[in-house]
C-alpha cells in the first residue's frame, strides 16, 4: 500500500495544483452564469411592468408584502444583485441577496413544476458556493483588497 501511495502522490499534487489554478475561473463562471439568469429575469419584468404587477397580484404570492412592493423588490434584487455578482463587487452580499430572491420565488409561486424547481435548487447551490468561498480573485472585491493592501504597504 505505501508503494501505491508513493506512486500516486505526484498525481495527487498535480490535481491539487490544477484545482488551485481552476478555482478563480470556476467561481467566475458560477458568478456569470447565475447573474445572467437573474438579470434576464429582471429585465423581463422591467420590459412589461403592467404584466409584472398583474403576475405579482394574481400568481406570485409573496408572504407579508403587498404585490406592488414585492414586484419592485424582486425586480430590484434580480437586476442589482446580479449586476454586483457579475462584477464580483460585494460578492458575498450579492450572492446572499440573490439567494433570498430565489427562495422567495420558490415560496411565492406554488405552480412551479418539478423541473423548474430543480433549476431553482441548482441556482441556490451555486449561490451558496459563492457565498461560502466569495467571488474569487477575478473580481472587483479582490482588486479592491489588493489595492488596499498595496496602499498600506507603500506607507
Amino acid at each position: 500500500m505505501p508503494v501505491l501511495r508513493q506512486k500516486l502522490l505526484p498525481l495527487q499534487q498535480l490535481f491539487d495544483q490544477a484545482s488551485h489554478c481552476a478555482r478563480p475561473l470556476v467561481l467566475l463562471l458560477f458568478r456569470l452564469w447565475v447573474a445572467n439568469v437573474f438579470f434576464k429575469s429582471g429585465l423581463t419584468k422591467l420590459e412589461d411592468w403592467d404584466t409584472t404587477l398583474l403576475l405579482f397580484s394574481n400568481d406570485y404570492h409573496v408572504p407579508l408584502l403587498p404585490p406592488a412592493l414585492a414586484a419592485v423588490m424582486g425586480t430590484f434584487g434580480e437586476t442589482v444583485f446580479s449586476s454586483l455578482l457579475a462584477f464580483g463587487l460585494f460578492g458575498r452580499f450579492a450572492a446572499a441577496g440573490l439567494f433570498v430572491v430565489n427562495l422567495m420565488a420558490v415560496i411565492s409561486y406554488p405552480d412551479l413544476t418539478d423541473v423548474t424547481r430543480q433549476f431553482h435548487y441548482y441556482w441556490a447551490m451555486l449561490l451558496l458556493v459563492l457565498f461560502a468561498f466569495g467571488p474569487g480573485c477575478l473580481s472587483l472585491d479582490a482588486a479592491w483588497q489588493r489595492w488596499r493592501t498595496r496602499g498600506k504597504s507603500s506607507r
